[in-house]
């Protein structure tokens, strides 16, 4: 048996496929027919405004994780020394929500040390909640987007029903533009979930950092005030 045809080598031109490259757009054009451009457009200002938010969201929470070097200390220091003012100007000229949370509880220095941890614990709070502003959007846009996509796919499959129940032939360019709307909007709605949905996890991990950042100045500031001769 001769094996040399395994050496043969085609010259020449491979043979045309008879497949064109049609662009994205003319296929994001196909997917509008019906209420697909209603569609479209929900998804594309959902992942415009998700967009926005985890840029806001990641710049902020950058900021509010960057701790000021020796900030801590000043302040303990500070208070050590019995110069109130000067700690509460420490906190004043900071915008972090450390520096907010400890110029609540400097304010409340002379009163009981329950209400002074109580102070610290519900500005605390608030300043968590200040972090998690618009983050809710995220994890609704990451449940919401894919089920607004099958939303689409069932309306195009729709289409293609009716469009072969009024066509007196069977062609593709019939049913074209209700199979481009079901899928287009499957993969433009899962595109908007999966970027909210590692969007929030990854902005969540950076809320529980600045959380314990603020949790451990918490601590040493009540720490301070428990010292005794305080």
């Amino acid at each position: 048996m001769s094996f040399t045809f395994l050496l043969q080598i085609t010259t020449g031109e491979a043979p045309a496929t008879g497949v064109k490259d049609v662009p994205i757009w003319d296929i994001i054009d196909q997917s509008n027919g019906g209420i697909g451009w209603l569609i479209n457009l929900i998804l594309l200002l959902m992942f415009g405004y998700a967009i926005f938010v985890f840029v806001e969201r990641y710049l902020a929470l950058s900021k509010a994780s960057k701790e000021e070097q020796g900030f801590l200390e000043r302040i303990k220091t500070s208070i050590s020394n019995g110069r109130i003012d000067e700690a509460k100007a420490l906190c004043d000229a900071s915008q972090s929500p450390i520096a907010r949370m400890l110029a609540k509880g400097i304010s409340r220095i002379g009163a009981k040390n329950e209400s002074i941890a109580a102070t610290i614990e519900n500005t605390g709070k608030f300043e968590i909640l200040r972090l998690e502003q618009r983050l809710n959007y995220l994890a609704t846009a990451a449940g919401a987007a894919p089920m607004i996509g099958f939303l689409g796919t069932t309306v195009g499959m729709v289409v293609v029903f009716i469009d072969l129940q009024n066509a007196t032939s069977l062609e593709l360019k019939i049913i074209a533009p209700g199979i481009m709307t079901a899928m287009v909007t499957t993969v433009a709605g899962l595109i908007v979930g999966i970027i909210s949905f590692m969007g929030y996890n990854f902005l969540v991990g950076k809320i529980g950092k600045v959380v314990y950042q603020m949790e451990n100045a918490a601590l040493e500031f009540m720490d301070l005030l428990n010292q005794p001769g305080k």
